[in-house]
């Protein structure tokens, strides 16, 4: 099903919101312990659990106002009940620390068995965005590839050696920044190989 077109501001706001809501919501209770039940639990904790609602009301608004989640959408709901739900039940942040690893290398992974089979998966996912020659979708598929498991490396460099709120900032500025700066550099494949308007 093709996906409904809706307000552009509407829909950033369902994407990005909730990352912002989590950011917000740890600076504010980062510092403070709370007695639930007579478990001590951590701000950050507290502000994951709240998060996993919230995104994944999100996530339903999207489907039901575009009619269509991408496949990174719905994994990515999925791994933050799994990974979020671990943190919050055995109240360790680790677990929630892991998810963006999993997520780029799920994703990775299956961008590289698609590259294997001669095929590019992120054409099937992006293709009306940016429509590129098969060779051009093939280039910027490995690079998307590289790109995912560089990230999936660096997010277990910084929560490991890292303090927890600097995996904050991490998560919610530093990835987000990386993915724009990649395609923001990939101008001249762009140009070489994107399709004149009688080739679409």
């Amino acid at each position: 099903m093709a996906e409904k077109p809706i307000n552009p501001f509407l829909k950033s706001s369902l994407e990005i919101g909730p990352i912002l809501v989590f950011f917000a919501a740890y600076l504010l209770l980062k510092d403070r312990v709370f007695t639930i039940a007579g478990t001590e639990y951590e701000g950050f904790i507290l502000v994951t659990a709240g998060f996993i609602p919230l995104m994944l009301a999100c996530t339903a608004a999207l489907w039901k106002l575009t009619g269509h989640l991408s496949p990174m959408q719905i994994v990515t709901a999925v791994l933050i009940v799994v990974f979020g739900g671990l943190s919050v039940w055995l109240n360790d942040e680790r677990f929630f620390k892991m998810k963006p690893t999993l997520i780029y290398l799920l994703f990775g992974t299956a961008l590289g068995i698609g590259l294997l089979r001669g095929e590019s998966y992120l054409r099937k996912v992006m293709e009306g965005l940016m429509p590129l020659r098969e060779e051009g979708w093939m280039i910027l598929t490995k690079r998307v590839t590289a790109l995912f498991f560089g990230l999936a490396l660096l997010n277990e460099v910084i929560w490991r050696t890292m303090s927890t709120e600097m995996w904050v900032y991490f998560k919610t500025f530093g990835l987000t920044a990386a993915i724009f700066l990649f395609f923001m550099t990939q101008g001249t494949l762009f140009k070489r190989y994107g399709l004149e308007p009688d080739e679409k």
